[in-house]
């Protein structure tokens, strides 16, 4: 099993990963450690991989899983198994882990400075547009006192949007006229979906931002990517307070 630990600023305490495609049990096209259970694979296979990765963690209370609709809802995490439907979830209670799935959308993790609540967001280009990092941002106290880490999704040379998606930006936020250039398809753009994300937090108040360096699309051996692959698994981000 391959993890990717959060290269930010965070305190010690405060786990935050993102699974890759390698490990695990699912066979083709979800090969090898896919956490969605919604996606065609066995479910035995998703259930097994799950206990596989809070094994590897150590992790003793159940996550909070979530059913994701390209929301803008972030919850509260429990520990009761109840799979709620919402596309961000936070905890400010020690081993309570919040889990988002993606294979493509960006995930964003945050924290704050003393590291006393956590929470993850699933951005896809609708629900950062629809305001899901602003919502998740909400449950922290101080913006500018929160630490933000942007896992893997797929990147600024693959990720091809029409001109609706980027009016629906630029006229939200103008400075989001310089994550878009233009595709080779007529018509259409190439977005970025970090820089997108970046302008929309700092505009919220928050400094302390990194992550950013990985394509979900382009890297075939570590990620899953729904737009190359159509049926395919997805990783999971994971944060928690130790």
């Amino acid at each position: 099993m391959k993890l990717i630990s959060a290269d930010w600023s965070a305190p010690d305490h405060i786990g935050a990963i993102v699974t890759t495609r390698q490990g695990g049990v699912s066979e083709a096209p979800y090969a090898g450690l896919n956490l969605g259970n919604h996606v065609g694979d066995s479910a035995e296979k998703v259930l097994e991989n799950r206990q596989l990765l809070m094994n590897e963690l150590g992790l003793v209370k159940p996550p909070q899983w979530l059913t994701q609709v390209h929301g803008t809802d972030a919850i509260k995490a429990c520990d009761n198994g109840r799979i709620t439907e919402a596309d961000a979830c936070w905890s400010d209670t020690a081993g309570q882990a919040c889990i988002v799935m993606t294979a493509d959308c960006l995930p964003v993790f945050f924290t704050d400075s003393a590291g006393s609540k956590v929470a993850v967001a699933h951005a896809g280009w609708r629900g950062l547009a629809d305001g899901v990092l602003e919502q998740t941002l909400a449950v922290f106290e101080n913006p500018a006192d929160v630490i933000v880490w942007f896992g893997p999704a797929i990147g600024p040379e693959a990720f091809e949007v029409g001109d609706e998606v980027k009016q629906q930006f630029c006229n939200h936020l103008t400075e989001s006229q310089q994550a878009f250039k233009p595709s080779a398809n007529s018509g259409k753009w190439l977005a970025d979906i970090y820089l997108l994300a970046r302008l929309r937090l700092l505009k919220a108040g928050v400094s302390s931002i990194s992550g950013g360096e990985y394509c979900t699309y382009s890297q075939s051996e570590e990620f899953f990517s729904y737009r190359r692959d159509g049926i395919t698994g997805r990783m999971a981000s994971i944060i928690w307070i130790k």
